[in-house]
């Protein structure tokens, strides 16, 4: 039973209504009760209502008025109607109006507790669909790679996925940032809810507030219906904000108070709703940076970094090159050479992963069925491949490149052994302190 459901009965006799809120709280579920249509449309307006009970008649605006009312304003809002015994008809009307059922007096608590689970499982099952019919997304795939970047990233999620710990996932783009989020969310015990992926950089400025809290009828030109949000479809799920750092600073603060009192406000309204749910947010920015160059809030900043994932570039991973090149491939009826995938293994991927599926998805259109070749690769990989092997053939033999390399590791286990204390690190490399400050600067390892 969802205890944050909250159920509005609508009677005009007090003992009916009475009877409700003591049965539906008995239920678990929150209440609230209106003697008439129109109290119950300004409950409604101000208040989080997640189903409607109301009895067919009533004075002044009935029971079918305020169907049709409440329709008219706010779809997806599911609706029961109590009737008697001799107005089958009446409740036929209702249904067509919209209402999710309708339950004939007298009547037991136990057979309107069945008719409102099942409508609330209907309204959800119809969010979903909307939602999926929407997003459009591809089948999830598991996370490829067995190198130790990714051995120790699948690491960290499955120790991270059944906490609820806010997650903030830093890696260039490219590099699979929201296949991180979605293999979080599916190894959590929110995997039967939705994960919920919002671009924040894709979505013009002026529309990411209703994209993600959603909105009232009439709140701005357009707005001719009540529009459920991503907050509110990602409920009991993933709610998953790539490129977080590219959200207007004014608008953070907004997201920032969902995240602390895990309530929201829909545009154009005043009635809080109360949701759970477990954000994860990603950036390809240096986060810290972006907030000393005011693109993200401080407080925002440490509220989504309670854990952080860090996803290796391509090239950190190119051990998994193979991997990759296997699975991109698996639809295409053709293969790769060695000669290829050595020039692929040697190539840096500034665009990570992204990149290395493009290029074989053309690769396979230019072999048609036949073996992948070199000259079926782009120009640049194979002349960047080439002068990356005659780099590694300098570096090789180059004596300055070989004493930097052992230099930073003497430094960095010398201070690690003296637990930071850069005076006694400097004694143990027989160097001045001042030396030691200087080959921190030289070699970044501040």
């Amino acid at each position: 039973m969802d205890k944050q459901k909250r159920i509005l009965a609508v009677d005009d006799e007090p003992n009916m209504r009475r009877l409700l809120e003591i049965g539906l709280k008995q239920a678990g579920y929150q209440t609230a009760t209106a003697e008439n249509g129109q109290a119950a449309l300004d409950i409604i307006k101000h208040e989080q209502v997640d189903l409607v009970v109301s009895d067919l008649h009533m004075p002044g605006m009935n029971g079918l008025e305020l169907f049709a009312q409440i329709r008219n304003d706010y779809e997806a809002l599911p609706l029961i109607m109590v009737t008697a015994q001799g107005e089958i008809a009446t409740a036929v009307e209702a249904m067509k109006l919209g209402a999710a059922d309708y339950i004939l007096r007298p009547f037991d608590l136990e057979v309107l507790e069945v008719a409102i689970a099942k409508a609330l499982d209907v309204q959800r099952l119809q969010m979903e669909n909307t939602y999926f019919k929407d997003a459009a997304q591809p089948e999830v795939q598991g996370l490829i790679g067995e190198s130790p970047p990714m051995q120790q990233l699948k690491t960290l999620i499955a120790q991270v996925a059944p906490e609820k710990a806010t997650v903030l996932i830093a890696g260039e783009t490219g590099t699979g940032k929201e296949l991180v989020a979605k293999a979080i969310h599916q190894a959590s015990s929110r995997k039967d809810g939705l994960f919920v992926a919002v671009n924040c950089a894709a979505i013009p400025t002026e529309m990411l507030e209703s994209e993600l809290f959603g909105y009232e009828k009439g709140a701005f030109t357009g707005a001719v219906k009540a529009r459920v949000g991503k907050f509110e479809l990602a409920d009991k799920g993933t709610l998953f904000l790539d490129e977080i750092t590219e959200m207007p600073i004014n608008l953070q603060a907004k997201l920032l108070r969902a995240l602390q009192e895990g309530v929201i406000e829909k545009l154009g309204g005043n009635k809080q709703i109360a949701l759970d749910n477990r954000i994860i947010a990603a950036t390809n920015r240096d986060a810290m940076q972006a907030v000393k160059d005011g693109k993200l809030r401080e407080d925002l900043y440490y509220r989504l970094n309670v854990f952080q994932l860090n996803v290796p570039s391509l090239k950190e991973r190119n051990g998994d090159v193979d991997l990759l090149c296997q699975y991109f491939l698996k639809d295409h009826e053709t293969n790769i050479s060695d000669a290829a995938m050595s020039l692929l293994a040697a190539y840096a991927w500034p665009g990570n992963v992204r990149e290395l599926e493009n290029v074989l998805e053309r690769a396979a259109i230019l072999a048609g069925r036949e073996t992948i070749e070199p000259q079926h690769l782009p120009s640049d990989i194979a002349a960047n491949a080439q002068a990356a092997k005659q780099a590694d053939v300098a570096n090789q033999f180059s004596i300055p490149q070989h004493t930097k390399q052992i230099e930073k590791r003497l430094i960095t286990e010398a201070i690690t052994a003296c637990d930071g204390n850069k005076a006694k690190a400097a004694k143990l490399l027989e160097i001045s302190e001042r030396s030691l400050w200087n080959k921190l600067d030289q070699y970044d390892l501040k």
